[in-house]
């Protein structure tokens, strides 16, 4: 139950600060704190390493045992959860019944908490064994953390280093803290303990190989706070979960100017197009505009590749986004420089490159470092009113698949390469998708319709529009292959596929009208090819 005298506290109420308790795993600043802390005449208490830091620099500190009259026990898990700690975090101040209990016990007051969490997502990211994954899983820390905060009427609480310098300004000014700050700090320390038992929840559901677990937590730490979201009166921030996949959380930016929300999210959607084509085998390029291909290509070169993706709809492309599954070179930057264009993301990017997009000063150019692993699992969310969706990452890869034939005549060697290449770029494409597809690029694409006919007829007609541009006779679309990321419902779609030009297509299937769609096929010769698996991209 909440305690019934406690005082309300004015907004510029200052709490001094005469003892603080430090435990932190992360030791970047904490002598140069400890020593600013120590000069205006603070008493530090502390545990174990960080104890032994503070010393080594020469400065006092007292043992947290010597606080407790315990030692510390247990491999270090048991050490500061003791009523001579709780109890100096927790008194109200104001209180007569609190001040008489910790007079009589002897518990001395802490005024400030220093603590950063055992490296728990360090750890995972890191790849290391369960038992390793547990024993970095903090108790004492989070406890401490939640006690400070829930009583930061009177309690200063630090869990990122980067709020010394605040907190040691206003010791300075002040000789304590104002409330402002204790509760500013008070809703991080929360927020973080939330975000670590969220890593610690999802890892464990992961180990379990439990999909869908009772209680479902989300965390993350700001990486980036957005101009604005979507549209200019939505505000947006950008979070990071630890997850070390390769991609734009990961990624170090060389140059241009800050990234907006919709081009993280296009250059997020970008590189995982991108990464579908291994680059041992060929080079690939995809270029993305609102979270959609515009062009996928692979080639001999970065640079045929990415020729060849703008050739499929060179009006869309441009300020679009451009992936690579390889690093950026000379040609390739040169090419790429010809026209405006909001980000690069690759996995690299060598010095001549860097000096060529380096004269495009508002162009981003990011470095990964590597490439996200297409068949890697991982946690998907959606929110909706009231709650959120969560579903396993999208990783079937089309080469793990059992692809049956259909259909009386079978798709050649060039064909099925084609389909191939179709179907991984279809996977990317918002639904209901179609993809023409010819010698490794994409030569029409439709995305987003209500109707897989309509997506079909409009991939057609931008092919057009793209055979126009580069001053062909015919659509790009005649001699391709087309691929769909779900099943004909009619054969419609399948027919205008046919009218386009298309000699083969690739389809999941699963219709009841399957028979009616392959025999539509077998009427206009195509060769047609069944996954098994859908790609719906909504």
């Amino acid at each position: 139950m909440p305690h019934a005298k406690t005082s309300s506290i004015k907004a510029d109420d200052i709490q001094p600060i005469r003892r603080a308790l430090i435990s932190v795993s992360d030791k970047e600043g904490l002598i140069e704190f400890a020593a600013a802390l120590n000069e205006a005449g603070v008493e530090l208490v502390s545990t174990g390493g960080t104890a032994k830091a503070i010393k080594e620099a020469g400065l006092p500190v007292k043992d947290v045992a010597d606080l407790t009259g315990f030692p510390e026990m247990m491999d270090g898990r048991v050490k500061t959860l003791h009523p001579m700690v709780h109890g100096g975090l927790l008194a109200v101040r104001d209180d007569e019944d609190h001040m008489s209990s910790m007079e009589v016990h002897g518990i001395p007051r802490i005024d400030l908490l220093a603590v950063n969490l055992y490296p728990f997502e360090e750890t995972v990211a890191k790849g290391a064994d369960y038992d390793t994954a547990i024993e970095n899983i903090d108790i004492g820390g989070p406890a401490m953390i939640r006690a400070a905060s829930k009583n930061h009427a009177y309690v200063t609480v630090l869990v990122d280093g980067t709020d010394y310098e605040r907190v040691l300004g206003e010791i300075t000014e002040h000789g304590g803290t104002t409330l402002k700050t204790r509760r500013a700090l008070a809703h991080k320390a929360y927020a973080r303990t939330a975000a670590y038992d969220a890593a610690i929840s999802n890892w464990f559901a992961n180990e379990l190989e439990d999909d869908a677990p009772a209680y479902r937590a989300l965390g993350g730490s700001l990486k980036q706070s957005l101009r604005y979201g979507e549209n200019p009166h939505q505000k947006a921030s950008f979070y990071v979960t630890g997850e070390k996949r390769p991609g734009v959380a990961t990624a170090i930016q060389i140059q241009g100017k800050e990234l907006s929300y919709n081009n993280i999210n296009d250059t997020d959607a970008a590189f995982e197009c991108v990464a579908e084509f291994d680059p041992e085998t060929a080079s690939a390029v995809a270029i993305i505009k609102h979270a959609n291909p515009c062009g996928v290509a692979t080639g001999g070169s970065l640079a045929d590749a990415y020729r060849k993706a703008l050739k499929c709809d060179p009006v869309s492309a441009f300020g679009g986004i451009i992936a690579l599954n390889q690093t950026l070179d000379e040609e390739t930057a040169e090419e790429i420089a010809k026209i405006f264009t909001e980000v690069i993301i690759a996995p690299d990017a060598d010095e001549k490159a860097r000096k060529i997009i380096g004269a495009k000063k508002n162009l981003r150019l990011l470095v990964t470092g590597g490439l996200p692993d297409p068949r890697a699992p991982g946690l998907f969310v959606k929110t909706v009113a009231g709650g959120f969706l969560a579903q396993n990452r999208d990783n079937g890869v089309i080469d793990d698949l059992d692809l049956k034939v259909v259909t009386k005549r079978e798709p050649s060697a060039r064909e099925m390469a084609d389909l191939k290449f179709a179907f991984r770029v279809c996977k990317h494409v918002k639904s209901n998708a179609i993809i023409y597809a010819k010698d490794g690029a994409t030569v029409g694409i439709g995305a987003g319709q209500m109707s897989r006919v309509d997506s079909a007829r409009i991939a057609a007609r931008k092919s057009e529009d793209a055979a126009k541009e580069a001053g062909e006779a015919e659509a790009l679309t005649k001699g391709s292959v087309v691929a769909s990321d779900a099943f004909f419902p009619f054969a419609d779609g399948l027919l205008s596929a046919a009218e386009a030009g298309a000699t083969a297509v690739i389809q999941p299937g699963g219709s009841m009208r399957d028979e009616e769609v392959i025999a539509a096929a077998d009427e206009k010769g195509l060769a047609m090819v069944m996954t098994g698996m859908r790609h719906f991209r909504h």
